[in-house]
């Protein structure tokens, strides 16, 4: 089986890092990965988007022209990827940030007040991980534990003290897709 996922935003959003923990997750349980950022030459505020293959099998490609599932962090992303979703597939929306409708009714909408459910664990960069749990959960791509042992493993490595927020941010989102399928 193989999950084609875009994560879209501005820069500064933490979206390369979700798309990242989420490739290493997979790793992590032997599936064939791609990883493919795109960003603009700005350091905050242009352009971002990384899209994630997770595969069971070799991958042909790391484009796809019409995702399963796509994040949203921005409406400028809302407006470009919407129309890509693959019938029957997920978007997830940052409803902080977003308050115009989703006018697809063949694909599964999952608004997720990202921000305000990362400042309300005190983590205002933790957004990105509130969508990441709400990916895993609205998908069952991966186990939530593999990507929250991923996320554990990559903060350690590299010193960060952002690991306890980030994944009380990652199981929050999970939590809040549970509840909502």
């Amino acid at each position: 089986m193989q999950t084609e996922i875009v994560i879209a935003g501005f820069g500064g959003q933490g979206i390369l890092f979700a798309g990242q923990i989420l490739a290493r997750a997979a790793m992590a349980l032997g599936r064939n990965v791609t990883w493919l950022p795109s960003y603009g030459p700005e350091m905050r505020g242009g352009t971002a988007n990384v899209t994630v293959i997770i595969s069971d099998e070799e991958i042909g490609s790391p484009l796809t022209p019409q995702p399963q599932a796509v994040l949203v962090f921005n409406l400028p992303s809302l407006q470009k990827y919407e129309p890509l979703v693959k019938p029957g597939g997920v978007l997830v929306v940052n409803s902080s940030l977003i308050d115009q409708p989703v006018q697809r009714t063949d694909i599964t909408v999952a608004p997720v007040p990202a921000n305000d459910i990362a400042l309300q664990l005190g983590s205002d960069k933790a957004a990105n991980m509130v969508m990441l749990g709400a990916l895993v959960a609205a998908t069952d791509v991966l186990p939530l534990e593999s990507v929250a042992e991923a996320l554990r493993e990559y903060l350690a490595a590299h010193g960060h003290a952002a690991l306890s927020a980030d994944e009380a941010a990652l199981r929050r989102g999970a939590e809040l897709l549970q509840r909502v399928r």
